[in-house]
């Protein structure tokens, strides 16, 4: 009798907005050291146990394809102007055959794997019927865990330059800290 197979969880990364309060798209940025921010991302996704890891990109996405770390895949929002909503759902309509996305965007490059770790354990042995989100000193943040049973309600819930924190809200997800990882921080300006 063969084992059964172990939960699929696909990583997402959000990056395909203009940073207009940014001064550029923020999949082009890097930190201090030089590393670009969307490889930050990638790496703490796939060293956090994500299986596959899809970046999701529009303004700049010639340039911030480069940037991504194989074997990452590359998504491509052709309608991302209309607001982060859109780059959700390109995320989740690329992540065929998974059980359940972690989500988490570009602008947060100190995310550690660990808690990327913590978010996809808490999603549990069946992690296609579960909604996980990091919080920070009880301020809900990123990465976020959405099983697939809830991807038709999210892809109806998600419009304009709203992400899944509202859904997540309503629908009850399952905060578990993470603010003794790291701080949670984004950069919606350069630093």
């Amino acid at each position: 009798m063969a084992a059964p197979a172990l939960p699929r969880v696909t990583g997402v990364v959000l990056a395909a907005g203009a940073g207009r309060r940014f001064g550029g798209p923020k999949a082009l940025a890097s930190g201090a050291d030089g590393s670009p921010w969307v490889q930050r991302a990638v790496e703490a996704l796939q060293g956090g146990g994500c299986d596959d890891v899809i970046v999701v990109l529009g303004a700049g996405a010639e340039a911030a394809a480069l940037l991504v770390p194989p074997p990452a895949r590359v998504v491509v929002a052709t309608d991302w102007e209309a607001g982060l909503s859109r780059s959700v759902v390109a995320g989740l309509d690329a992540a065929v055959g998974a059980d359940a996305v972690i989500l988490t965007p570009v602008d947060t490059p100190g995310l550690p794997a660990a808690a990327v770790t913590r978010i996809r354990a808490a999603g549990g042995d069946d992690p296609r019927v579960a909604l996980v989100r990091a919080t920070y000193g009880g301020k809900p943040g990123h990465p976020v865990l959405v099983g697939s049973a809830h991807w038709a309600e999210l892809r109806a819930w998600l419009s304009g330059d709203a992400g899944a924190g509202a859904f997540l809200t309503r629908a009850g997800a399952t905060a578990v800290e993470c603010g003794d990882l790291w701080d949670g921080a984004d950069h919606d300006r350069r630093p």
